[in-house]
Order: C-alpha cells, then structure tokens, then sequence
C-alpha cells in the first residue's frame, strides 16, 4: 500500500512541477491545426471513395 502512496506523490510532483503546459494561445493554434488536417484528410478519403466507387461501377457495368 506504501508504494501506491509513493507512486502517487511521485506522479502528482511530476505534472505539477515537471511537466510544461502549453499556453491557451498554443492550445488553440494546435487545435486549429489538429482541425484543418483532420479535414483534409477527410475530404482525400471521400474523394477517394467517391472516385473507386464510381470506377468499380463502370467495371461492374462493363462486365456484367
């Protein structure tokens, strides 16, 4: 049980004393930039799906 105890106090004093957090400023530009490629990547993948759907349909056209 002690070296919970330990763990704990140890834990606490790192993210108190140790860890440097980002300021709301750095926060919100992180976040925009998390956002914007969260986006683009979106819109890549439906492009994508859009443009195999549509091959894989005239193939199935083609053929069938």
């Amino acid at each position: 049980m002690n070296t919970i105890k330990v763990y704990l106090k140890e834990a606490y004093d790192e993210l108190v004393h140790k860890v440097s957090w980002p300021t709301w400023a750095e926060l919100q530009s992180s976040a925009i930039v998390v956002l914007s490629a969260s986006l683009i990547i979106a819109f890549l993948v439906l492009v994508m799906d859009f443009s195999f759907r549509n091959i894989m349909h005239a193939i199935y056209n083609m053929f069938f």
